[in-house]
């Protein structure tokens, strides 16, 4: 019987067999547009592709010069800047939110809303809101000085040392209320009786948060990282909303490098090695995200 049993199912590549055949498109779509276009991209950046691409091969000059070029030296730095800080005050500001949140505090939904309303918003018009904020003129220092103190400074997005954390801030304002809703999700998803347990023992709730509720909670963390990170890596539209790169090229960031040298200077090549470079820091964050949810799964 139970062979006979074992014999009637269907093989594996045969189950969900009409779920298969309607995900082809998108493969195709996937391994031929994304997957074609990366290794073109790839094989044309050791070229010296001008105005139209050409395979003319140079071997490793463009990255040469890319490395060479104080410009690229600068968005890498910024970028490096931008990241580590978006994802430590995001992460910790938006786990707060998140564990105030799930207090089954009154109005909860309104201010769910107001928390992610920002990321509903174009990084565009987060730019331009937070370029006349931050103006000396008519934003924040106008308005300080208004109220008596004659001698505030804050402008940072005309200061070249510290533009960079001007940007930074429209970021974390942008993003934090949907790193907030995620996390709040993840603890929504923790047991009940876990939280009876710990208060039965007597035990604090920071230490239960810290010790209990935050390790249950790591492929939410782990998904988070990953959707700030992407984030991180093609930031632009923010930057060009700013400050366009400036003052000079103190704000410039990667992927501002990768545009202007494929659509206003006509270089191709460089502009595929950047892009080349770009994608070797998100093969560098997906890498290990995939190992972490899927071969350590696997594994356990």
């Amino acid at each position: 019987m139970t062979g006979q049993a074992h014999t009637g199912r269907p093989s594996r590549l045969l189950r969900n067999l009409s779920s298969k055949i309607a995900s082809i498109p998108m493969m195709l779509t996937a391994v031929v547009i994304f997957l074609g276009g990366t290794i073109w991209t790839v094989v044309y950046s050791f070229t010296n592709s001008r105005l139209l691409p050409r395979a003319k091969f140079v071997g490793l000059d463009q990255y040469e010069r890319l490395w060479d070029a104080p410009r690229w030296i600068v968005s890498i730095q910024n970028l490096a800047i931008y990241g580590f800080f978006t994802l430590v005050f995001s992460l910790v500001v938006g786990f707060l939110l998140a564990a105030l949140m799930d207090q089954k505090i009154r109005f909860e939904n309104t201010f769910r809303t107001i928390f992610l309303y920002p990321f509903a918003l174009s990084f565009i018009v987060t730019g331009l809101v937070w370029q006349w904020i931050l103006n000396p003129e008519f934003g924040v220092q106008s308005v300080v000085r208004a109220l008596g103190w004659t001698s505030f400074t804050f402008d940072p997005l005309y200061n070249a040392d510290i533009v960079i954390y001007g940007v930074l801030i429209a970021g974390l304002w942008q993003g934090t209320g949907l790193v907030m809703c995620l996390l709040l999700a993840g603890l929504r998803g923790i047991d009940e009786d876990i939280w009876k347990a710990a208060r039965v023992d007597g035990i604090p709730m920071w230490k239960t948060y810290l010790f209990i509720v935050i390790p249950m909670m790591r492929p939410v963390f782990i998904t988070t990282l990953v959707i700030i990170a992407s984030g991180i890596v093609k930031v632009y539209d923010l930057v060009v909303a700013q400050t366009s790169g400036g003052p000079g090229i103190a704000s410039e960031v990667p992927a501002k490098y990768v545009y202007d040298y494929m659509f206003q200077a006509q270089n191709l090549g460089q502009g595929f090695a950047a892009s080349t470079m770009m994608l070797v820091t998100v093969a560098i964050i997906i890498i290990p995200w995939a190992y972490l949810e899927f071969g350590g799964r696997k594994r356990g």
